[in-house]
């Protein structure tokens, strides 16, 4: 069958273009082995980044039909049908009968275009770099020494070793978009697959690093793309959650304002049902007074709101209180005793 793909050409802070080339494929190819007939048999000057062909090195990753995949991993024939459910599901008229399907490429995001479909990916490397992804450990003094680990502990690196740093999580983070101090999803799980070790000893010092402000795990917006785009299920977004509750757990980390509205969210709902906003903004912004920067700050936004009539003065608990209560509660002791059984031996 044909297929038009729509490849979007781009130079080195130039702008980007569009340009359409006619194949017959194949259901079964794959978008690289696509990319390939494209060069070789009609357009030699296109780049793009590929090497393995066997989703193992990560290097042909790119945005095909709007989301960043491996083009080695993708068919033309699971392409075509993922766009047809997209535009059945969103009730969308689908293509004439008598036009061509068509697939669209494009270069990661995040990251400079330096031709094509070729990005920089210095900021990936050097936030990955960032996080000191690499067990330290004392016995490395000792070079007779093995590094012996139970099948248990070995197995909690079992995901976030699978991670082929590909660059499609890095791509398609919201956060990272917004705010560039934020490392990247892909930093993140390969710093929890260290804290997860049980060879490593700078635990404390690596909770508080990832804990410091919105570039660590508090920059994640929790947005679920990183999940949704990952080639081998190493799942970022869980992982950032596991380095969160890391943090919560460990006393020794310190205090901080995500912290704090982490632990005034989950206490005033226990207390309450819902959140009472009064103590929310005092607990969490004025560190129940403490911060005088943020008190200043909620001085402010607490007299415009008086003035305006947005300000409760009274907190009236929900109904189902003590369900809730008892739900989080359940929840906190599975999380402690599922700790407990994986740090067994």
């Amino acid at each position: 069958m044909q297929v038009l793909f729509k490849v979007d050409r781009q130079s080195q802070n130039a702008p980007a273009w569009v340009q359409t080339y006619t194949l017959d494929v194949d259901p079964g190819m794959t978008i690289l082995d696509c990319l390939n007939r494209i060069k070789w048999e009609q357009d030699g000057s296109l780049a793009f980044r590929k090497n393995c062909r066997n989703t193992i090195c990560g290097s042909c990753s790119m945005r095909i039909n709007g989301r960043s995949a491996l083009a080695c991993k993708e068919n033309v024939g699971h392409e075509l049908a993922r766009l047809q459910q997209i535009a059945s599901t969103a009730a969308l008229n689908s293509q004439p009968a008598e036009s061509l399907p068509e697939i669209t490429i494009a270069p990661m995001g995040n990251m400079p275009v330096v031709k094509d479909l070729v990005v920089d990916m210095q900021s990936f490397w050097s936030n990955l770099k960032a996080v000191d992804p690499y067990v330290s450990t004392a016995a490395r003094q000792v070079p007779e020494r093995e590094f012996l680990q139970t099948p248990a502990e070995r197995s909690r690196l079992n995901q976030t070793g699978n991670c082929i740093l590909c660059g499609a999580c890095y791509s398609e983070c919201n956060a990272r978009t917004v705010n560039p101090d934020f490392v990247g999803p892909h930093a993140l799980a390969k710093a929890y697959r260290t804290l997860a070790d049980s060879r490593d000893v700078k635990t404390a010092e690596r909770l508080e690093q990832y804990n410091q402000g919105t570039e660590g795990v508090w920059g994640c917006t929790r947005c679920f793309f990183c999940n949704s785009v990952c080639p081998m299920d190493v799942a970022p977004m869980d992982q950032i959650g596991n380095i969160k509750r890391e943090i919560l757990a460990n006393p020794s980390v310190e205090d901080s304002r995500p912290i704090r509205h982490r632990r005034t969210l989950v206490d005033l709902v226990k207390q309450g049902g819902w959140v009472d906003e009064r103590q929310f903004g005092l607990r969490v912004v004025t560190n129940s007074f403490r911060d005088l920067r943020g008190l200043v700050t909620m001085g402010k936004l607490g007299l415009r709101m008086v003035q305006r009539g947005k300000f409760p003065f009274t907190f009236h608990a929900s109904a189902g209180a003590p369900q809730v209560r008892s739900l989080i509660e359940s929840v906190q002791n599975l999380a402690v005793e599922s700790k407990q059984v994986n740090s067994q031996p």
